[in-house]
């Protein structure tokens, strides 16, 4: 009895160990993403402690400056303010002041008048030709632009843009056909997203992850592929290889960064870069099971944080790019070293950790030696967060269609903002095209 009993308590306390360190958790020490941690949670803390807000010592400040005006106000003082006499005479260098605003903004409705007239010779009937360019609908390709723009961009719902529309330009939208120039936008951006879908397939570096999303109240996701200047994103009901491979390509040569998700797998080892940013939230975690796997958490945090030292001199450009494989190598061995100890643990959690980055621990260094490969997947996860956000307001999408508007939009804002084009412009000659019965133009930067 004794026996079992203590075999009861070995249970129940490595159980409550368990319960204890899953309530510990949050974006710092698993891939929980940082709008799941509670209110009262403190910020996390700076990688240079003492650092003060705002711009740092050298950094480039942004000032505001003078822009070609639209009206020039000359103001003269009509007499002088001590003795009282007339002033007269130009200053050739006053006091200048600008003042920028937006005038009230209406928009223009135009009216075409198709008359139908009767030949005197046949007595046949013929209509106005319909002008090239006018949409057949009540709304031209600016407002229409606006409209997937405020969705796309900005996040706004179908009623807010309602509103918006009516206080901003005294336009009156219905729900309904906020949303049908949503779905005609959709099917005019699928030509491009494609090409840069393409583009991204073939690039050499690719930043790939996936999110949870909701399509007519079902468990669906939404993936993302970035490179430097193309981001693509897409809404599949499932979260597997199958789909990666549909995102990256079947026949993908490049290098992939991204965590440790089985459904990357199929990409050789040699040709991926695993996350160490998502390794050292695994590390954290371990901080929260006990003595023995927080001692080993710690020294797995230690040597990460002496790798890093040398990553962002290299990054900063205060060292060599050259000379980083050299420097990365004591910790390659010792990290190797380390891992191959805890696979040995008495620990559960230290041993899977382990055995895991043993199987996949080629695949740790890629960044060492290959350059253009960062280390961590920032690009991808800097991507999704627009997206989440949206996530979070729209609850999702209800159909197919409307999935298929989300992600164009996503990957035309998205791709434009990388390439410091404006979103509004490009979405509005996409329209303008679609009414001359043209493709829309290209979201590759050498094509633009």
């Amino acid at each position: 009895m004794i026996a079992r009993l203590e075999s009861r308590v070995s249970y129940l306390t490595d159980r409550v160990q368990e319960l204890e360190a899953q309530l510990k958790k949050d974006s710092s020490n698993s891939s929980k993403p940082p709008s799941s941690d509670p209110p009262w949670k403190p910020p996390a803390q700076r990688r240079q402690k003492g650092r003060p807000r705002g711009g740092q010592p050298g950094h480039a400040g942004r000032e505001r400056t003078e822009v070609p005006p639209d009206e020039v106000v000359v103001l003269k003082p009509p007499s002088c303010q001590h003795c009282g006499a007339e002033l007269t005479g130009d200053d050739p260098s006053p006091w200048r002041h600008q003042v920028t605003d937006i005038p009230e903004v209406v928009a223009r409705t135009t009216e075409f008048q198709l008359h139908l007239l009767q030949c005197h010779h046949c007595q046949q009937h013929t209509r106005a030709a319909w002008p090239e360019g006018v949409p057949q609908g009540a709304f031209g390709p600016r407002l229409q632009a606006i409209i997937a723009v405020c969705s796309g961009a900005y996040r706004l719902s179908k009623r807010s843009i309602e509103e918006l529309l009516a206080d901003f330009f005294k336009v009156r939208v219905s729900l309904g056909s906020i949303a049908n120039i949503e779905q005609g936008i959709s099917t005019l951006l699928a030509p491009p997203v494609d090409e840069a879908a393409e583009r991204v397939r073939r690039s050499l570096v690719v930043h790939a992850d996936e999110t949870g999303w909701t399509q007519a109240h079902k468990r669906a996701w939404l993936w993302v592929a970035a490179t430097a200047k193309v981001v693509v994103f897409m809404i599949r009901r499932l979260r597997s290889a199958a789909v990666a491979q549909e995102l990256l390509g079947r026949c993908f040569a490049g290098v992939l960064v991204a965590d440790q998700f089985l459904g990357y797998r199929w990409v050789k080892l040699a040709r991926r870069q695993l996350c160490w940013a998502h390794l050292v939230r695994h590390f954290r975690a371990l901080l929260d099971y006990g003595v023995e796997a927080q001692a080993f958490g710690e020294r797995l945090l230690a040597l990460t944080e002496g790798l890093f030292a040398q990553w962002h001199r290299i990054r900063d450009g205060t060292l060599p790019r050259a000379q980083f494989p050299e420097l990365a190598a004591p910790f390659q061995a010792d990290f190797g070293a380390l891992l191959r100890e805890g696979t040995g643990s008495s620990h559960r959690r230290v041993r899977t950790l382990c055995t895991g980055l043993l199987r996949d621990e080629s695949a740790l260094w890629t960044f060492v030696t290959r350059r253009g490969v960062e280390p961590t997947n920032n690009a991808a996860e800097r991507a999704l967060r627009h997206a989440v956000v949206w996530r979070k307001t729209s609850f999702g999408t209800d159909s197919e269609g409307g999935s298929r508007f989300v992600e164009r939009m996503l990957t035309v804002v998205a791709t434009l903002r990388c390439q410091g084009r404006n979103v509004l412009e490009y979405v509005t000659a996409a329209c303008q095209a679609g009414l001359l019965g043209r493709a829309a133009p290209s979201l590759l930067p050498e094509r633009a």
